[in-house]
């Protein structure tokens, strides 16, 4: 019984310490972390960060409307206080080192800690950036840079800065739409130029209205100025990191020191209204958004997870109200500061992260082989991580593996991956081939010139050709051999359907049914870098019946518009006409469905363009064969297809409400059902 007390009294105390404590640690996580997929769909995945701990204030120091966030390389962690016009330094467990800038400061938005310990500030309404020394005395201030190339009418509005190691400070001002301010810090501050500019955004439709409007009319218009970055972030190797809202796809960039983007995110998955960036320690960058979202991106832009999200009100940890700033400690840990709630919130890694980190730093490093083993590990924890699957393709690539760097690229549906590996396959495979290739190439030729000088000569082939001449008799193979002559010349095979019986519905069927077939096959097996379906995912019944509608649809449409034109077609006659049209596919399919398989990403234009030609030349016979089939001049066939086109939407639309109604009818059947049956039951 005594134990028990003794129990339970040890637990009160420790509630009781956890409640008043100003670091509150927590273990429950009220948000899903997501991952993106090798299809660009946003997936859930294990989770990433686990919201450790919050800090409300440093000892009795509270926050108001803090700005800004800097970590030191000692670990202490510097705060942009801008309500209470200071910068508060504490430790990460919520002591209080000391102040800086009180008195001096008036409106501190942005701080910055260089390894020596001086601390920058940018201070909006002072117009200046103060510099303080480890110490917390003010060494040195700068203010607007006199340079005329700065802009006499534009104002300096320091809101965030970072400085690298030759001590040049990089300065975001508010509203200077010319990009990140330079300052050299010799001659009392030297405007060095502006970099990593944004660009403006430029339309279609803009370059149209401005060019046809007048001067008055242009001058009215919304000026199209390129957007201010948000904030920036510095790496160890001295790279600037920006984000800017509104800038599309152009949100984070990765600055050198030319300040040319190195990144370009092409999944869409940048943060809507994004704060602030931090560099990682893995060649990684977070950014976090407004509303509470963390972003985790790799060099390349790619993202990796995105976990947090909104308060609604819960207050419970891991959410905010509104991010201002975001740092990264030697740890991984992430540091997220609420401007509103005014207190810190942090983020451990998990061991699904850490172990993604340790491969990320490995094969960063060239280490291909040794990061194979954590990759292993995180597919074992989660074999439908596709970036994991990505990494090791490319690890398995490095080691001239190709055919697993093959296998792994196409589990991370990673097209790059997979044409690189494929074409040091292919590369490999005609080096010890390519002479037999040849040799084979060149008896045939040789074969078939002999054959010719034979049958010259003694005429050898003369049965079989005599067999297919007979064979071209039969009216089966006569009608086969006529729909290809479609193809080469649709004016005279259409004058064949509309006045010489042609016409039919065997034929016609029989080629709808072989395009069918090279349709589905051509969709879920062709090469992999064609392939637009996800793997698994079959819909052949769907396909099917959507190319018998619009078959029965347009054939339908066109007869009806025909007969009211005048025209001269019946629906066997427009049917046949329609599906002989097909014949360039039915010809040309199987050769794009070959080299989908042997090309690379490089050469994917040849099947690019014999699309394109197919799909083409299967419009113009359509175009021809119509106007033929219905004695229609030229502008008659071009109003018919337009009123064809008009009349199938129409049919569609039709066929859409008639469906909505059939279900809300059924669905209250339905109802009326289960209510019966729930009130039977008692």
């Amino acid at each position: 019984m005594q134990k028990l007390k003794r129990l339970a009294a040890a637990l009160l105390t420790a509630v009781v310490i956890c409640v008043t404590l100003s670091v509150s640690v927590f273990a429950d996580t009220p948000y899903v972390t997501y991952t993106i997929n090798g299809y660009g769909q946003i997936r859930p995945t294990q989770t990433a960060y686990l919201a450790h701990a919050t800090i409300t204030k440093f000892d009795d120091a509270a926050l108001a409307s803090p700005s800004d966030i800097c970590l030191a390389n000692d670990g202490l962690i510097y705060i942009a206080d801008s309500g209470n016009r200071r910068i508060v330094v504490g430790t990460t467990d919520g002591e209080l080192v000391r102040m800086i800038g009180e008195g001096t400061l008036k409106n501190p938005r942005g701080v910055f800690v260089t390894k020596d310990g001086s601390v920058y500030v940018a201070d909006r309404d002072a117009g200046k950036i103060f510099v303080f020394d480890s110490s917390g005395e003010l060494s040195a201030e700068y203010s607007k840079p006199s340079s005329p190339l700065y802009g006499d009418e534009v104002s300096f509005l320091p809101i965030k800065i970072v400085v690298n190691d030759a001590g040049i400070m990089f300065v975001v001002c508010e509203s200077n739409t010319n990009g990140i301010v330079e300052i050299s810090p010799t001659e009392g501050g030297t405007f060095l130029g502006y970099f990593g500019t944004n660009y403006a955004a430029v339309d279609i439709t803009t370059i149209i209205y401005r060019a046809i409007l007048t001067d008055e009319q242009r001058a009215k218009m919304v000026s199209n100025i390129p957007a201010t970055p948000t904030n920036l972030s510095i790496d160890e190797k001295g790279l600037i990191y920006t984000v800017t809202r509104g800038n599309k796809d152009d949100t984070l960039k990765r600055l050198n020191i030319a300040g040319t983007n190195m990144i370009h995110n092409t999944d869409g998955t940048y943060a809507d209204t994004p704060t602030s960036v931090a560099a990682g320690n893995h060649d990684n960058v977070y950014v976090a958004d407004q509303q509470g979202y963390i972003f985790e991106y790799n060099n390349e832009g790619e993202m990796i997870f995105v976990f947090g999200g909104p308060d609604d009100g819960s207050q419970r940890v891991g959410l905010s109200t509104m991010v201002s700033g975001i740092a990264v400690d030697k740890q991984d840990r992430i540091y997220v500061l609420d401007s509103d709630k005014a207190q810190i919130q942090i983020y451990q890694p998990t061991e699904f992260t850490n172990l993604l980190h340790n491969a990320l730093y490995l094969y960063s490093k060239g280490r291909y082989t040794e990061a194979k083993a954590p990759l292993t590990e995180i597919l074992r924890m989660n074999s439908m991580f596709d970036y994991a699957n990505k990494a090791m393709g490319r690890c398995y690539f490095r080691e001239e593996n190709y055919s697993e760097a093959m296998r792994y690229a196409r589990l991370a549906k990673d097209h790059s991956g997979y044409s690189d590996a494929y074409w040091e396959i292919r590369n490999v495979w005609l080096k010890n081939n390519i002479i037999t290739v040849i040799i084979i190439l060149v008896l045939l030729f040789a074969v078939i010139k002999v054959l010719k000088f034979l049958d010259k000569k003694k005429q050898i082939l003369s049965k079989p050709k005599a067999f297919f001449g007979r064979l071209r008799e039969n009216r089966f193979i006569d009608d086969l051999c006529y729909s290809f002559r479609f193809m080469k010349n649709p004016a005279d095979t259409a004058y064949g359907i509309a006045a010489e019986g042609r016409e039919g519905w065997l034929m016609p069927s029989l080629l709808l049914l072989v395009f069918m077939i090279e349709f589905v096959v051509s969709k879920y097996t062709c090469g992999f870098l064609m392939k637009t379906v996800m793997e698994g995912r079959y819909e052949i019944l769907s396909d099917i019946g959507a190319i018998i509608a619009v078959v029965i649809a347009v054939t339908a449409c066109t007869y009806l518009v025909c007969t009211i034109n005048e025209g001269e077609g019946t629906v066997k006659k427009i049917y046949t006409s329609i599906c002989y049209s097909l014949t360039p596919y039915i010809v040309f399919m199987p050769l794009i469905y070959i080299l989908s398989h042997v090309l690379t990403n490089n050469e994917t234009f040849l099947t690019t363009m014999l699309s394109i030609l197919t799909y083409g030349w299967i419009a113009v016979i359509a175009f021809i064969g119509l106007k033929e089939v219905n004695n229609f001049t030229f502008w008659q066939t071009v109003k018919v297809i337009l009123l064809t086109l008009f009349a199938a939407l129409i049919l569609a639309l039709l066929i859409f409400i008639i469906y909505v109604l059939w279900a809300q009818v059924f669905g209250f059947i339905g109802a009326i059902i289960g209510e019966g049956v729930y009130r039977l039951g008692y």
